[in-house]
């Protein structure tokens, strides 16, 4: 049954914005597509040729979802929506690299209280754009129009994505072991966690997105969108090269938990590491809200990754190349730690992680200035 468009827009949902707002995103979301995608926007579900994957003795999917949490929140404080969709692809397409899969595909889903074709096709190039970096099709989304239980200028965004790793070449616990070193990759900010804190700090501090900081060179909401890392190509090429691939044993995204509890889950039972705090200085914006608020940097490690926002845990002899690789490809990275099986008493240690059993992790030393 089709309702009548004027009956349904006194109930406040829009179709025509709707419309407008797939219009305005189309360009950017075709540039996602490969051969591979079958029919364009618009349809009831989207289509892509997985013909290839006959090629895979045993291909394994790999899926993820999540959203970008109360960063949002920001974006609508100051009207800024082309960057909180690339937030949206890092926070599921590099968690899906984690296991050593490459991204197929992503869906996203927006929820609006009202939808305004230019700032949902905002949020979708972003998406988009970010898609066409991390080798990922855009093959489909929903944007939904909530009145009434979304203001009309609040939204949030959430979206799924699938990929595949060839089952002998699975990431994970099962392939660390003794001697591995663990790389830390630099985070370009907060990324999309800890937010939550963020927000209560400059609350209780009386402090606007649109106040200018000198310590950091802008305002706090153009500091507070600087857009998640995407670590999924510089990773694949790594693990698609010959020599350096093997070496690289399991990756740990670091989202919320925080970062021992994050590394934690991808090291074996029986096994421990210590986290080096020494071996790098947070970003300036992690030091600034935590005086701000009060606290130490340590207090903070469990909703902040404090500037580490992915983990290579890997062969000894090749992490330097590994290291190299990875700052070609415009990646800072340095090792921080070591894996152990050595028995030794694990009583302060992070041991696992969202209902995993894995190794043990702490932090130590102090962070250098």
């Amino acid at each position: 049954m089709t309702e009548n468009p004027s009956i349904y827009a006194q109930a406040g949902v829009d179709t025509a914005a709707g419309d407008i707002a797939v219009e305005l995103m189309k360009s950017a979301v075709a540039k996602t597509h490969g051969p591979e995608v079958l029919g364009g926007v618009g349809g009831f579900a989207g289509l892509f040729d997985a013909s290839a994957l006959k090629d895979y003795d045993r291909p394994l999917l790999a899926t993820s979802t999540d959203g970008v949490g109360t960063k949002v929140a920001i974006a609508q404080a100051i009207d800024k929506h082309d960057t909180i969709g690339q937030d949206l692809v890092g926070m599921v397409v590099d968690d899906i690299v984690v296991v050593g899969a490459k991204p197929l595909v992503m869906t996203d889903y927006i929820a609006t209280g009202k939808v305004v074709p230019e700032r949902i096709a905002e949020i979708v190039r972003g998406i988009a754009r970010a898609c066409e970096e991390t080798g990922t099709a855009l093959v489909g989304g929903e944007t939904a129009e909530h009145p009434g239980l979304l203001k009309e200028n609040e939204y949030d965004v959430a979206g799924a994505a699938i990929g595949v790793v060839e089952a002998k070449n699975l990431l994970g616990p099962q392939r660390v072991a003794g001697g591995d070193v663990v790389i830390a990759l630099a985070a370009s900010g907060f990324h999309s966690n800890g937010y939550s804190l963020v927000r209560h700090i400059l609350a209780r501090n009386d402090v606007l997105y649109t106040d200018h900081s000198n310590e950091l060179g802008g305002t706090y909401g153009e500091v507070l969108l600087e857009p998640t890392r995407l670590y999924t190509r510089p990773l694949l090429d790594i693990l698609g090269d010959a020599e350096l691939g093997s070496a690289v044993h399991a990756l740990s995204h670091v989202t919320g938990g925080g970062i021992s509890a994050n590394l934690a889950r991808v090291l074996p039972e029986g096994s421990w590491s210590e986290v080096d705090r020494s071996t790098w200085t947070p970003l300036p914006v992690f030091r600034h809200l935590s005086d701000l608020g009060g606290y130490t940097l340590e207090s903070s490690e469990g909703a902040w990754n404090l500037g580490v926002g992915m983990f290579v845990v890997a062969e000894a002899n090749k992490a330097h190349a590994i290291i190299a690789a990875l700052q070609t490809r415009g990646i800072e990275a340095w090792i921080t730690g070591a894996v152990s099986l050595d028995e030794r008493d694990l009583t302060g240690f992070d041991q696992g992680a969202k209902g995993i059993n894995g190794g043990a992790v702490r932090m130590v030393g102090e962070y250098a200035r």
